[in-house]
Parts: C-alpha cells; sequence; structure tokens
C-alpha cells in the first residue's frame, strides 16, 4: 500500500489521527451547544443549529480552528469548556506503536495540527503526544491551514522536507488533497476517526483503520 522504503519523513495529522477525534466532536457538537443555549436561554436544538452554520461559514479557515475567534463569536470561555470534558482526549488506541516504530527505524516524524496552540497545549498535557515527535506544529504559526497551499509552502520553508521521500497522514480528505496538490508523493488517510463511528469508505487516497497493520513493513524498512 505505501512503499516504505522511500519514506523518511513523516507529517502527521493530530485530532482523528493520532488522537481519537471523539473529544473534539463531543466538544463542538454536544458541549459547546450545551453550555451556548445555557448562556443565551435557547433551547440546545437551537445552539446547535446556529452553531452548525457558523461552523461551516468558516470551515477550512484560520478562524474555525481558533479558540479565540469562538471566544469571541460565542462569549464564552472556550479554553475553560474545552478542560470541563478533557477526559475525554485520548491516544488512538493503535497510536503508540506506530509512532513508536516510525522513530525506532529512524525516520523524522512531524506532528502538523490545524489546531489553535492552546488545544495542542491540553492535548499535550493530557496524552504526552510529544514526546512521540521530532517537532510540533499548529498552523496558526504560519497564518494558514493545511487546506490552503500557502500553509505547505511556509510549513516546507521552516522544517525542509523532500516530497517525494514524505508520507503525510489525515482523516481530512480535503487536507489530503491540498497535500498532494502540493506535491507530497505518499498520502495516507484514516478511515476511523471518531472511535465512537464506524468507519468511512475512502477510494481517493490509501486508507487505514487500524495502523498496526504497517507495523511490518515500517519495522521492515529502517532508514539508513
Amino acid at each position: 500500500m505505501l512503499e516504505w522504503s522511500e519514506i523518511k519523513t513523516v507529517l502527521l495529522d493530530m485530532d482523528g489521527t493520532i488522537l481519537d477525534l471523539h473529544y473534539d466532536n463531543h466538544f463542538w457538537l454536544e458541549h459547546l451547544p450545551k453550555r451556548y443555549a445555557e448562556q443565551k436561554q435557547i433551547s440546545f436544538e437551537q445552539a446547535q443549529t446556529e452553531l452548525t452554520a457558523h461552523y461551516e461559514q468558516v470551515s477550512g479557515t484560520i478562524a474555525w480552528y481558533c479558540l479565540d475567534y469562538w471566544a469571541e463569536q460565542t462569549q464564552l470561555p472556550i479554553t475553560e469548556l474545552k478542560r470541563e470534558v478533557q477526559h475525554l482526549i485520548q491516544l488512538r488506541d493503535d497510536a503508540h506503536d506506530f509512532l513508536t516504530s516510525l522513530r525506532n527505524t529512524g525516520r523524522e516524524v512531524i506532528l502538523v495540527t490545524n489546531a489553535h496552540p492552546q488545544s495542542l497545549s491540553l492535548k499535550i498535557e493530557r496524552t504526552s503526544l510529544d514526546r512521540y515527535f521530532d517537532k510540533l506544529y499548529s498552523t496558526h504559526d504560519f497564518g494558514a491551514t493545511k487546506e490552503q497551499q500557502v500553509l505547505w509552502q511556509r510549513l516546507q520553508a521552516k522544517q525542509p522536507f523532500d516530497c517525494e521521500s514524505t508520507l503525510f497522514v489525515d482523516d481530512n480528505l480535503e487536507i489530503l488533497r491540498s497535500a498532494k496538490t502540493f506535491g507530497i508523493k505518499h498520502l495516507l488517510a484514516v478511515a476511523n476517526p471518531d472511535s465512537k463511528k464506524n468507519s468511512r469508505k475512502i477510494s481517493q487516497f490509501p486508507a487505514i483503520d487500524d495502523f498496526s497493520v504497517l507495523l511490518d513493513q515500517v519495522n521492515a524498512n529502517p532508514v539508513s
């Protein structure tokens, strides 16, 4: 499925790829609407409708991923609210062995997330995921999202990588298409980002729902 003999650098998304997306889905679709409804004294359903419409307006932009933006828009302490359900933050069950194998075989392992720096910090605090990576980047530091070509240009200038020997892994198909347009040769989709939902059928990219199926090939092809 992947030419591991060619792959020296692995760029990884965070939410839905290394971490279970259930936390984020629960926060944005359940917990925040609940708190928003309480504040505005409207029904939970009306709060969901209002917020979902707003999400769709800014989807894929820095604003969508920005906790400061949502704090301003909702007049709620978003970072504090995220902590109220932080017990749901967890690594995917298959992430530890996969990430460990990448490091043990000499590959450069880089986290590239659209998550706001405060969200990234909270998730590091809860999971110590930083121990698996050589570098961790929030796209907020570049002023663009992974959906945009300028992000890849700025990331490559900051953290040089060879597109021909780089694998990028994400659960977002739009972002994978963006990476493909930029020229990253090796691409992998995560079909089951949320542990509480069924796997999706993905035909556009190689896809997995369990990183363990990759371990033998990873370990058989260390970087010389």
